[in-house]
């Protein structure tokens, strides 16, 4: 089995094991994401600590709030970390290729360099999003459907007491109708409905929606990546120069490399991440009847980008970014570990097969 294949599954692996550990913090800050809270509006309406947000969400949904949408975002990142891994695997190979032959050329000293790591993340990461997006797609208007849900209710209860002082409604109709308003439960949502609809509202268009945001953030692994690799060729050859060998770098110090390239890329990318869930996926995917705010319909990406920062201001850009910091760094510091002790764990095994087998034939 090629390397590329074995980083593809272990990626995999490793990314479902940080998926189902961090899902209830990616699950709030979609939310905070999707909030829309204008200029005016105060700091402490704006902004709603992560445990404030969990429990709220505990409250209205249950436990099984924090994890709507599992299934397919476990599906989904199956398949995104298989993919980008499988293809990051590949290209590095060939960077790695063209390096070796840089140094027998005299140039350089046999390992790629920052812009290589770059490049490599990159095209991983395109031809991962090209392939993903449709999953993605589905997974945001699942984690929002109960919120947009909740935001029609309210605009129709608020649409009921302007009909009443306005005296279009009788007054004492208004209890029932209220009630009948508050016994109304988000109706189920599955990955099959949520394709139909998605396909019903955009045709097969619709699935790759938010493809041109989504895709300008490949830069964001690509720095992860090029922090994660520099900071590996840092550590491997501080420890050659103290003579310690080919020693194997521990599950604990790739947790921790880890946690600063995702660190690194979250802080410089993140206006660029809420471009891209908020206005294309969270916003634009989840449904545009709430409230009929004129702030709230989007007609591109630009569009979306002015609207804003007009409505809601610049800080708008930075909303949810201490959850995001924490729910990032902790799922990549886990997905990195988890999945280099795979591949360590295929190539005993493979090493032990392959010896068993040599001797049987012996």
């Amino acid at each position: 089995m090629s390397n590329a294949v074995v980083n593809g599954m272990a990626g995999a692996g490793g990314g479902i094991i940080a998926q189902i550990i961090t899902y209830p913090l990616q699950t709030v800050n979609t939310r905070q994401q999707t909030e829309r809270v204008a200029k005016k509006d105060s700091p402490q309406a704006a902004a709603g600590s992560t445990l404030a947000q969990i429990v709220r969400v505990i409250k209205s949904e249950g436990l099984g709030g924090l994890y709507s949408g599992l299934k397919p975002s476990l599906l989904g990142t199956a398949a995104s970390q298989g993919v980008y891994y499988s293809f990051y695997q590949y290209f590095k190979n060939k960077a790695e290729a063209i390096a070796a032959e840089n140094k027998r050329k005299g140039r350089g000293d046999g390992s790629p360099g920052m812009l290589s790591w770059l490049i490599v993340a990159a095209l991983a990461g395109s031809l991962n999003v090209l392939l993903t997006n449709p999953i993605w797609v589905l997974v945001t208007r699942m984690q929002t459907h109960t919120q947009a849900e909740k935001k029609i209710t309210e605009a129709k209860r608020e649409a009921l007491l302007k009909e009443v002082s306005e005296n279009i409604l009788i007054r004492s109709s208004l209890p029932d109708q209220l009630d009948a308003l508050d016994s109304i439960k988000p109706r189920p949502y599955g990955t099959f409905q949520a394709a139909c609809e998605v396909y019903h509202e955009s045709g097969i268009a619709g699935f790759w929606k938010g493809i041109v945001p989504t895709l300008i953030m490949v830069c964001n692994p690509s720095i992860q990546f090029m922090i994660y690799e520099s900071l590996l060729k840092h550590l491997r050859t501080k420890r050659a120069s103290k003579k310690q060998g080919l020693k194997n770098i521990t599950a604990l110090e790739i947790f921790l490399v880890g946690a600063l390239a995702k660190l690194g890329a979250t802080v410089s990318t993140y206006p660029l991440l809420v471009v891209k869930f908020t206005i294309l996926q969270s916003r634009l995917q989840a449904k545009q009847e709430i409230g009929g705010n004129v702030s709230l319909r989007y007609s591109g990406t630009f569009d979306a980008i002015v609207k804003m920062i007009r409505y809601e201001g610049l800080r708008s850009f930075y909303k949810g970014m201490s959850t995001k910091i924490v729910q990032s760094v902790l799922a990549a510091s886990l997905l990195f570990m988890v999945k280099e002790e795979l591949v360590k764990a295929y190539a005993v095994v493979s090493d032990t097969s392959s010896k068993i087998l040599s001797n049987a034939v012996k």
